[in-house]
């Protein structure tokens, strides 16, 4: 999921930050340029961490500024098939939640939540259960598993993660919670 990468790329100096090519100065133009973009290799940039490396300044025809590659660690977040990750409910829709999963968020659809129908309540931003008191709605937190993901580079935000909730140890950390304080009552009898 989160990842410590060292990477290289290549950074424009503007002319007038020509005087001072400092790793402090490559940092935050490498900051700029690739924190919060998303790579299919890497995952989404999270954070450039430190400047390792800064080449020989390439001067390009009829561009001002200077070219600069670096060698550099970032943090990135690379969600991976079949990954168990936790996260809080952003949005309730009528065709599922949406989950926040670090810097990005993926879709629980209602059919993946539980074996229990549950209906869509907007009034109320949840979606629940006329056959238990079960029901998910903003803010709560949940366990899921990566089961799709389809990253688009280009827009970042139109990434699609899909998740399910459906197999044992995974939904709401409260069902989690109800189910194994069940399982403990059931033991000790």
């Amino acid at each position: 999921m989160y990842k410590r990468v060292r990477l290289k790329d290549t950074v424009e100096v503007p002319p007038e930050e020509l005087g001072d090519v400092s790793p402090n100065l490559v940092k935050r133009l490498l900051q700029d340029k690739l924190e919060g973009r998303m790579d299919e290799e890497v995952g989404s940039v999270v954070s450039v961490t430190d400047v390792h490396d800064i080449g020989e300044g390439t001067v390009l025809p009829n561009r001002p500024g200077v070219y600069y590659e670096a060698e550099f660690d970032a943090v990135t977040f690379d969600p991976q098939m079949q990954e168990v990750v936790d996260g809080t409910v952003v949005e309730v829709v009528e065709f599922g939640a949406f989950v926040g999963i670090g810097p990005v968020d993926g879709l629980l659809h209602v059919s993946q939540i539980s074996d229990e129908y549950l209906a869509y309540d907007g009034e109320n931003q949840r979606l629940a259960s006329n056959e238990s008191a079960r029901a998910l709605g903003v803010d709560d937190a949940v366990r899921a598993r990566i089961v799709t993901k389809s990253i688009d580079e280009r827009n970042p935000r139109d990434s699609k993660i899909g998740l399910t909730a459906k197999q044992p140890g995974l939904g709401k950390h409260g069902w989690l919670e109800d189910e194994r304080e069940k399982r403990e009552a059931t033991a000790g009898e």
